[in-house]
């Protein structure tokens, strides 16, 4: 059983955090997710839905998989130094890292993705990667993976990239079985990305 840390801060994105969560969270014998908040208090979404922590960042580091969703509120996220260290921590000693939409600029924030490929929202591409500027920030990707980590563009997109990191630890059958009893046609192809274009980027 991995445990897995799917952080949550004031203001996450809805689909952001519960469409990989239902991906990853479905392999209940591999995976047990651990929702991880500054504190104990129930955490709203951008859409108002609470979510109740597990765990709080002063509780644990130690973490075989950590999960990152975005929403506008992740650049806020960044300037919390505590939360920050906790992602840079947790990261390094983790297996697999995944981040969706904004939540890729928090872990580029970290350090840990310098030198590395990854992408994040393309409505907020030009605006944000600027934060993080020493990873190589891929502008037409569905999602990325490079070593390690895996990124993915906005909200919808961690769907798919979740099912590619379900791929990657457990095989493609695995992954594709996921996606079959979620009923979700899964993009399976990262470099189909056409909202690139839409957003002008390419």
């Amino acid at each position: 059983m991995q445990k897995m840390a799917a952080l949550v801060f004031p203001g996450f994105q809805t689909l952001d955090y519960f469409g990989p969560i239902e991906m990853l969270g479905g392999f209940r014998d591999e995976i047990e997710v651990v929702t991880v908040a500054s504190t104990l208090d129930p955490v709203p979404s951008r859409h108002g839905q609470r979510i109740m922590p597990d765990r709080t960042l002063a509780e644990s580091s130690d973490y075989k998989l950590l999960f990152v969703p975005g929403g506008d509120s992740a650049l806020d996220a960044i300037k919390d130094e505590v939360l920050v260290h906790w992602v840079r921590e947790v990261a390094g000693k983790a297996d697999r890292v995944m981040a969706v939409c904004t939540g890729t600029i928090l872990l580029g924030i970290t350090g840990v993705l310098d030198g590395k490929c990854a992408t994040t929202n393309k409505l907020d591409f030009n605006d944000t990667v600027h934060l993080a500027p020493k990873v190589e920030w891929v502008k037409q990707a569905r999602w990325v993976q490079d070593g390690k980590f895996f990124t993915s563009s906005g909200v919808s997109a961690g769907m798919d990239m979740a099912l590619a990191a379900a791929a990657d630890l457990f095989g493609r059958a695995a992954a594709e079985k996921m996606a079959e009893e979620c009923e979700y046609i899964w993009n399976d192809d990262p470099n189909h990305d056409p909202f690139a274009s839409l957003a002008g980027l390419v």
